[in-house]
């Protein structure tokens, strides 16, 4: 398994920009899908966006398309989510995942197919 460090969540207001990280130790990095999740209190855990392997493929929950943008860097062992014109409803705990599942489509989409996790990072939108 891989471990998982997120960091860059805070407390913003509605249409600001936040970017957070997620660093990858343990096994080799670039062999994963990497996947962004986020769940509110008293909410299932949402998907959010998901990244192949190689960074050439990317895809996103409704809710968050073309307001976040994930990305990764092989050379650091890192996964972002660039998150802008944030809302109020993007209120949550966010967390990265990897998993070693190979899909068609970017990445895997259900938390099931996700072997590590990493312990969250709380992101807050006021209004």
């Amino acid at each position: 398994q891989v471990q998982l460090v997120e960091s860059g969540g805070g407390l913003v207001q509605a249409g600001d920009s936040l970017r957070l990280s997620c660093a990858a130790s343990g096994r080799t990095f670039s062999g994963y899908a990497m996947g962004w999740f986020r769940q509110a209190p008293g909410k299932e855990r949402e998907f959010v966006a998901g990244v192949s392997w190689s960074g050439g493929r990317t895809r996103y929950g409704d809710s968050v398309k073309g307001r976040f943008t994930i990305s990764r860097d092989n050379t650091k062992n890192t996964v972002y989510l660039q998150m802008d014109n944030l809302k109020p409803e993007d209120t949550a705990v966010y967390y990265c995942a990897a998993s070693a599942l190979r899909v068609t489509g970017a990445a895997p989409i259900l938390t099931e197919n996700y072997g590590s996790w990493g312990q969250g990072t709380q992101v807050t939108v006021s209004s």
